[in-house]
Order: C-alpha cells, then sequence, then structure tokens
C-alpha cells in the first residue's frame, strides 16, 4: 500500500498544495488529472521519493517495490536493450552482477563460494532464471522485436527507447507502479497491449495521462489536481467528468427540487455502474461504483474553452484530388506515390509509422513545402485553415500584445471583440495584455485555435492538435470538432479523440496508403486490414 498523509508543498511563498491525504490500494489504478501546472507530475516525484514535501509524509508497506518510468532517453545509452530493461528490478540486476563477478574469479574461495550459493538462493526466489525470458515478452509485446534485444539503446530511435523504458518499469512485477504520461510516443498498438497489460495487474498503479481512453480502460480510480487541493474519486475519466458536469448543471438548476435532483445523480450511477459490468475491468470497477452515494459526486471547478468552427460557406463536391505526391526530406524518402481523393464531409485521421509521413503531407497540402514529384489540386468552394505540429513560426521574434496578435488575422478590429475570441480560449482580465513570448506551449496552441476559428475555413488540416493542452482544452477542441460540419484532415495519438470524430482513416505507407471509410476502432482491431497493412512496411 501507498498512503500520503497531511502532505503540502510549497515554493517560496506560492502554495502547489496542502492538507492531503490519500490511500492507493492493491489491485487499483489512479489516474492523476489536473490543468496544466497544478501539480500532477510533482505529486508523482513526491511519491517516488524523487522531491521533498514542505509538510506530511509518504508510506510504503514494508517489503513493497516501487517501479517509476523514467523520463530519461538517453540515461541507457551504453547498455543493452535487453539488460536495460532487467535494471527496472534494481536488487535482481544487483544480484546478476555479483553472481558474475564472483564466477569470473580466478582465485574463487570457499567464502566465495558461500557467497555465491547465497545469492542463487535469492536469484531464484525474484524468479531471475526467468528474467531474460519476462523481459523479451514485455519488449515484444511493446513491438520490439528480438532482433533488437542484443543492441545498445543508443541504436535506437527515440519511440523505441520510450517503449523499452516502459518495460524497464512493468518488468517483475513491481508492487507499486509511477508513470507519467506512459503513452507519449506509442503507436495505438503498443497503448492497446500497455492498456491490456494494466487491466490484468494485480497490484497499484498511479499515472498521469491526458489520455482519456488509456484513463477510461485502465482506471478505477481519478485523482483530482485542483486549486491547491488533491480529491481522489470512484470510476475512470468519463465517469468523474460527466458526474461533475451533471452536479454542476443540477447545483445551477435553482427549479429543481432536491428529491429530483438526486433520482436524477442517482439513475447517472446506475448507468456507469451497469456500462462498467460489462467493462474489461468490470470485477473492481463495478463493485466500486455500486458503492458510490450521491454526496460523492460534485461540481467540478474546472474551466472549459470554447471552441467552435463555423465555416463562411458549404464546401462543394470537389474537395481535393492528390495525385502521385513523392517527397524525400534529408535524405529519407517519407511519401511514396501518395494518392487519394477527398470527398465532401470527410473527417480523416491520418497515419504513419513514420511520423515525418504525415507532418510532411500536410506542409505540402497546406503551401508550406513543395513535392517533389506529384501534385493536389483543392475544390474551387474550398478554403483551408492550417495548424501546424510545430508552431514556433507565428510567434517567434513577435513583440505583441495576445489581443495584437489575433487582431492580425481578423477583419474585425475591435478590441472588445477580439477579447471575446480570446476569452473563449480562457484568455480573460488582464491575461489579453500578455506578450507572445511569455506563453505556454498550450497557450500557443489555445492562440492557433482562435486564429484558425476566426479563419471561417471550411477545411481544417490539424497536425496532432492535442499537444501541449491539459484534458480540459483536448474535450473542448474534441467537442468542436465533432460538431465540425465540413472537411477535416488530422493526425492524433489520442484514442478518444480520433475514435469520436473520424470517419475515414488513411495510412501513409512506403508502398502508397491503405485507405479505409468506417469506424476507428473496427479499422484497428480489424487484423486482416492490419495484417494488409504490415505487408506495406515490408
Amino acid at each position: 500500500m501507498l498512503s500520503v498523509n497531511n502532505l503540502a508543498l510549497r515554493f517560496s511563498d506560492k502554495k502547489l498544495f496542502e492538507d492531503v491525504n490519500l490511500k492507493f490500494t492493491k489491485g487499483n489504478c489512479y489516474g492523476v488529472i489536473g490543468a496544466n501546472g497544478a501539480g500532477k507530475s510533482t505529486l508523482l516525484r513526491i511519491l517516488q521519493g524523487e522531491l521533498e514535501p514542505t509538510s506530511g509524509e509518504v508510506f510504503i508497506t514494508p517489503g513493497e517495490r516501487l517501479a517509476v518510468l523514467r523520463q530519461d532517453h538517453f540515461e541507457y545509452d551504453d547498455e543493452r536493450v535487453i539488460d536495460t530493461v532487467i535494471m527496472g528490478h534494481e536488487r535482481l540486476y544487483q544480484i546478476m552482477n555479483e553472481k558474475d563477478s564472483l564466477y569470473a574469479k580466478e582465485d574463487f574461495s570457499e567464502e566465495d563460494g558461500i557467497k555465491a550459493s547465497e545469492l542463487e538462493g535469492e536469484f531464484a526466489e525474484l524468479n531471475g532464471w526467468d528474467a531474460e525470458t519476462d523481459a523479451e515478452k514485455l519488449l515484444v509485446g511493446l513491438g520490439i522485436m528480438k532482433d533488437s534485444h542484443g543492441l545498445l539503446m543508443r541504436e535506437l530511435s527515440g519511440g523505441e527507447k520510450v517503449k523499452v523504458l516502459l518495460a524497464q518499469a512493468l518488468f517483475g512485477n513491481p508492487d507499486i507502479l509511477l508513470m507519467d504520461e506512459p503513452t507519449n510516443h506509442l503507436d495505438f498498438a503498443a497503448i492497446s497491449w500497455l492498456e491490456e497489460f494494466l487491466i490484468n495487474y494485480e497490484n497499484t498503479v498511479v499515472v498521469v495521462s491526458h489520455d482519456r481512453h488509456f484513463l477510461n480502460m485502465v482506471c478505477t480510480h481519478m485523482v483530482d489536481v485542483d486549486f491547491g487541493k488533491i480529491k481522489m474519486f470512484v470510476g475512470n475519466y468519463d465517469f468523474w467528468y460527466e458526474s461533475s458536469q451533471l452536479a454542476l448543471k443540477l447545483m445551477k438548476d435553482q427549479n429543481k427540487k432536491s428529491e429530483e435532483k438526486i433520482k436524477e445523480l442517482e439513475r447517472f450511477i446506475a448507468r456507469f455502474s451497469y456500462n462498467a459490468s460489462k467493462a474489461k475491468q468490470a470485477t473492481s470497477r463495478k463493485k466500486l461504483l455500486d458503492k458510490i452515494k450521491v454526496e460523492d459526486i460534485v461540481p467540478s471547478s474546472r474551466r472549459y474553452p470554447f471552441v467552435g468552427f463555423k465555416p463562411n460557406r458549404e464546401t462543394g463536391k470537389d474537395i481535393l484530388f492528390v495525385e502521385g505526391l513523392t517527397k524525400t526530406v534529408d535524405g529519407v524518402k517519407v511519401l511514396s506515390d501518395i494518392s487519394f481523393t477527398l470527398n465532401k464531409n470527410d473527417k480523416v485521421i491520418f497515419l504513419s509509422r513514420n511520423k515525418m509521413a504525415v507532418t510532411t503531407l500536410f506542409k505540402i497540402l497546406a503551401g508550406e513545402m513543395e513535392p517533389d514529384s506529384g501534385g493536389f489540386k483543392w475544390g474551387v468552394t474550398t478554403s483551408q485553415a492550417y495548424l501546424p505540429n510545430d508552431n514556433a513560426k507565428w510567434f517567434e521574434g513577435v513583440d505583441l500584445s495576445l489581443i495584437d496578435w489575433l487582431r492580425q488575422f481578423s477583419e474585425e478590429k475591435e478590441e472588445s471583440f477580439i477579447r471575446g475570441f480570446l476569452g473563449r480560449m480562457l484568455f480573460s482580465g488582464e491575461e489579453p495584455l500578455k506578450k507572445v513570448p511569455v506563453l505556454s506551449g498550450g497557450e500557443k496552441v489555445r492562440c492557433m485555435f482562435s486564429k484558425m476559428m476566426l479563419s471561417g475555413a471550411n477545411v481544417l488540416i490539424l497536425d496532432e492538435p492535442t499537444n501541449h493542452l491539459d484534458l480540459e482544452s483536448i474535450q473542448a477542441v474534441n467537442d468542436g470538432l465533432k460538431n465540425f460540419s465540413e472537411v477535416l484532415l488530422f493526425s492524433s495519438h489520442d484514442h478518444k479523440f480520433v475514435e469520436t470524430i473520424s470517419n475515414r482513416a488513411i495510412e501513409l505507407t512506403p508502398k502508397g496508403i491503405y485507405d479505409r471509410v468506417g469506424d476507428f476502432d473496427e479499422f484497428l482491431e480489424n487484423q486482416e486490414v492490419q495484417a494488409a497493412i504490415d505487408k506495406m512496411y515490408k
């Protein structure tokens, strides 16, 4: 068991949180959520002993092993991949090295023999004989095949290193597992494998994530870091979000009697409890939800931006024709003979195992890059707005206030109008007077969305639009794009975002495209489809 008692943390005169009392127990997965800067990652650092709280204490049951997902992708560059995974169990790896040193001695003594015997006993108790096999299973499950297990970490790509470090954290069945954004840089297949692993994991998991689908799949509790407090709620992310929104609505509804409000909340709990009983995590989650009382459901104090796109005109029949696009970047061919046609009302998720492929295609379609060969043509009724993966060029060297920055892209120049748009994106009071250079990554993305909303475009091109955003902003963008009536081209690693928005998937491969209309989950789960795509990468 892991628990915190009367925890508080202050930086000089700033209080991050105080009076925190939490208990994390075996068999449960706790999702830590909160606005950017609220203290989610800081809480994990305190739990793992990396940061001392101002007051209070962290307690771990004696004898229990705690494992942490490491974030330094270069820490193990000189180690073999398989060894890096086994290092996740520090004591086991130490024993393995001690044994090797003893057996390598030329003057092996009786005392060395006794020590070796003791080490062999502890090695067996820790399942040391299965260590390499267990490490291999984790790596293969995450998509790192056996021919890479003997390589040095420096020989892997950044995404592959992430998977190895994740396998390291999972190795050896730790009693307590702490993970900060474990799905970052993972492909959908690896995320699905991790979800399945954690669903069946019998120990304690505490995870910070912006991936709502992941939180829904694995979590039994949500830990909400908000306004200097940290509170724990039963249920997954959807249960926390919908229950808090319903409680807020009922609180504002002055005409409803308290009895009616209680009945509505009870119906909500019953509906979610029924759905939970059919989920993969059924046993624990259903029992937990069945125990929830109406008074456990409280309104959220979170503020959500408003994202809404209103095109100035409808698109006609012709949207986009792409023929034979090919492009090489830094000596690597990232697009190879790409051809497709977009139709009215298409909302297309673009995928590729080469992360540069989709970004390159979007840059070409947005007019920011020229193809080596091939071409494309937009329909005469279309107008495009583009959200790049890297928005630096829109902000670097710009010494303007937010108001003046956004005014550049608006036909209406009145400050009250500009402030209205910024207010929708939660820039209120004195915030619109802030200078552009001091904006955070998330604030810059919200500014870019304001710019796009002003454009009136009827075709939106979005390259990883949820990057740098907190859960509230992701939810708002998700809702805004679901309601967008025209054409959408986008990339994303947020499963729920893709599933709720897209109606078509196009995968860019070295042998052209794989194009499929329909539900995204069906696309991912169709083994014939995925086998066909695999062949296109070989």
